[in-house]
Protein backbone atom coordinates (compact mmCIF):
# COMPACT_ATOMS: atom_id res chain seq x y z
CA UNK A 1 0.00 0.00 0.00
CA UNK A 2 1.25 3.45 -0.97
CA UNK A 3 2.12 5.96 2.36
CA UNK A 4 0.80 8.96 0.21
CA UNK A 5 -1.67 10.50 -2.08
CA UNK A 6 -2.25 13.77 -4.09
CA UNK A 7 -4.62 16.22 -2.86
CA UNK A 8 -6.03 19.62 -4.22
CA UNK A 9 -8.06 21.97 -1.94
CA UNK A 10 -9.73 24.34 -4.41
CA UNK A 11 -12.16 27.31 -4.02
CA UNK A 12 -14.12 28.84 -6.25
CA UNK A 13 -11.38 31.96 -6.44
CA UNK A 14 -7.83 30.01 -6.59
CA UNK A 15 -6.34 26.66 -6.05
CA UNK A 16 -5.27 26.75 -2.10
CA UNK A 17 -3.02 23.33 -1.84
CA UNK A 18 -1.88 20.70 -4.06
CA UNK A 19 1.13 17.95 -3.30
CA UNK A 20 1.28 14.63 -1.62
CA UNK A 21 0.35 14.15 1.32
CA UNK A 22 -0.19 11.38 3.69
CA UNK A 23 -3.43 11.77 6.17
CA UNK A 24 -6.31 14.34 5.65
CA UNK A 25 -9.05 15.30 8.31
CA UNK A 26 -12.08 17.39 7.42
CA UNK A 27 -15.54 17.23 9.02
CA UNK A 28 -18.14 16.18 6.51
CA UNK A 29 -22.07 16.52 7.47
CA UNK A 30 -22.01 12.89 9.46
CA UNK A 31 -18.65 13.72 11.11
CA UNK A 32 -15.14 13.91 11.38
CA UNK A 33 -13.19 11.90 8.49
CA UNK A 34 -10.20 10.67 7.93
CA UNK A 35 -8.58 9.81 4.64
CA UNK A 36 -5.44 7.89 4.58
CA UNK A 37 -4.20 6.16 1.04
CA UNK A 38 -6.52 3.43 0.00
CA UNK A 39 -9.86 5.14 1.35
CA UNK A 40 -12.77 3.65 -0.49
CA UNK A 41 -14.45 6.13 -2.97
CA UNK A 42 -16.83 8.71 -1.61
CA UNK A 43 -18.23 12.22 -1.80
CA UNK A 44 -19.03 14.28 0.94
CA UNK A 45 -20.48 17.64 1.81
CA UNK A 46 -18.57 19.54 3.79
CA UNK A 47 -19.48 21.18 6.96
CA UNK A 48 -17.70 25.11 7.48
CA UNK A 49 -14.34 24.66 9.70
CA UNK A 50 -11.17 22.85 10.11
CA UNK A 51 -9.46 20.75 7.35
CA UNK A 52 -5.84 19.45 8.51
CA UNK A 53 -3.33 18.37 6.15
CA UNK A 54 -0.74 15.92 7.39
CA UNK A 55 2.45 15.31 5.35
CA UNK A 56 4.99 12.56 5.63
CA UNK A 57 7.08 13.21 8.79
CA UNK A 58 4.09 14.21 10.78
CA UNK A 59 4.36 17.87 9.33
CA UNK A 60 0.94 19.14 9.47
CA UNK A 61 -1.00 22.28 7.69
CA UNK A 62 -4.50 24.02 7.90
CA UNK A 63 -6.87 25.16 6.17
CA UNK A 64 -10.06 26.32 6.74
CA UNK A 65 -12.89 25.85 4.40
CA UNK A 66 -16.63 27.55 4.58
CA UNK A 67 -17.93 24.37 3.08
CA UNK A 68 -18.10 22.14 -0.08
CA UNK A 69 -17.02 18.73 -1.16
CA UNK A 70 -15.00 16.51 -0.48
CA UNK A 71 -13.90 13.54 -3.36
CA UNK A 72 -12.30 10.05 -2.79
CA UNK A 73 -11.03 8.79 -6.00
CA UNK A 74 -8.16 5.70 -6.27
CA UNK A 75 -5.14 8.22 -6.91
CA UNK A 76 -6.76 11.84 -5.27
CA UNK A 77 -8.37 13.45 -2.43
CA UNK A 78 -10.33 16.82 -3.68
CA UNK A 79 -11.82 19.25 -1.67
CA UNK A 80 -14.35 22.22 -4.04
CA UNK A 81 -14.64 24.38 -1.28
CA UNK A 82 -16.97 27.44 -1.50
CA UNK A 83 -14.30 29.33 0.10
CA UNK A 84 -10.99 28.44 1.18
CA UNK A 85 -7.84 30.20 3.62
CA UNK A 86 -4.69 28.78 4.70
CA UNK A 87 -6.19 28.78 8.87
CA UNK A 88 -3.11 30.94 9.96
CA UNK A 89 -4.67 33.35 7.56
CA UNK A 90 -7.99 34.08 9.30
CA UNK A 91 -8.55 37.32 11.33
CA UNK A 92 -9.82 36.50 14.67
CA UNK A 93 -11.74 40.32 15.18
CA UNK A 94 -13.22 39.72 11.87
CA UNK A 95 -14.69 36.30 12.40
CA UNK A 96 -15.84 37.54 16.22
CA UNK A 97 -17.37 40.36 14.17
CA UNK A 98 -19.11 38.70 11.90
CA UNK A 99 -20.73 36.55 14.87
CA UNK A 100 -21.80 39.55 17.14
CA UNK A 101 -23.49 40.54 13.23
CA UNK A 102 -25.19 37.18 12.71
CA UNK A 103 -26.19 37.13 16.50
CA UNK A 104 -27.58 40.92 16.44
CA UNK A 105 -29.58 39.84 13.44
CA UNK A 106 -31.12 36.82 14.76
CA UNK A 107 -32.29 38.37 17.35
CA UNK A 108 -33.91 41.61 16.03
CA UNK A 109 -37.36 40.62 15.29
CA UNK A 110 -38.13 43.73 13.52
CA UNK A 111 -36.46 43.29 11.25
CA UNK A 112 -36.98 41.47 7.57
CA UNK A 113 -34.67 38.74 7.81
CA UNK A 114 -33.34 35.38 6.08
CA UNK A 115 -33.39 33.40 9.35
CA UNK A 116 -31.69 30.69 7.29
CA UNK A 117 -29.11 32.73 5.83
CA UNK A 118 -27.86 34.61 9.07
CA UNK A 119 -28.41 30.87 10.54
CA UNK A 120 -25.67 30.20 8.15
CA UNK A 121 -23.26 33.32 8.43
CA UNK A 122 -23.23 32.57 12.61
CA UNK A 123 -22.14 28.61 11.80
CA UNK A 124 -19.58 29.99 9.18
CA UNK A 125 -18.81 32.44 11.69
CA UNK A 126 -18.40 30.07 14.93
CA UNK A 127 -16.61 27.61 12.67
CA UNK A 128 -13.47 30.24 11.80
CA UNK A 129 -13.51 30.93 15.51
CA UNK A 130 -13.59 27.16 16.03
CA UNK A 131 -10.82 26.88 13.55
CA UNK A 132 -8.52 29.67 15.17
CA UNK A 133 -9.03 28.58 18.69
CA UNK A 134 -7.91 24.46 17.84
CA UNK A 135 -4.46 26.23 15.81
CA UNK A 136 -3.98 28.27 19.46
CA UNK A 137 -4.51 25.31 21.53
CA UNK A 138 -1.93 23.15 19.53
CA UNK A 139 0.94 25.61 19.62
CA UNK A 140 0.42 25.81 23.47
CA UNK A 141 -0.71 28.95 23.49
CA UNK A 142 -4.26 28.67 24.41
Amino acid sequence: MTKSFKCEIVSAEEGIFSGQIERIIATGRMGELGILPGHAPLLTELKPGPVRVLHDGGQEENYYVSGGFLEVQPDVVTILADAATRAHDLDEAAAEEARQHALRNLNDKSAELDYSRAASELAEAVAQLRTIQQLRKKAGKG
